[in-house]
């Protein structure tokens, strides 16, 4: 089960990253976005999807 649920962290953390760096952001915006979302897998993404670059609270 620990595995699976690595994996699924994973492959989220990698959608993340790619959709990071397919926005529209500034440089600067996407590698601190990328780094948070590196070194704070699961906060990282929380906070990213949030209010990261097209999420709905910026709307």
């Amino acid at each position: 089960m620990r595995n699976i649920l690595g994996l699924v962290i994973l492959a989220l953390v990698i959608y993340a990253i790619v959709m990071i760096v397919q926005s529209g952001a500034p440089t600067a915006h996407k590698v601190l976005w990328s780094l948070l979302v590196l070194i704070l897998p699961v906060i990282g993404l929380i906070i990213w999807g949030l209010m990261g670059p097209g999420s709905p609270l910026k709307r």
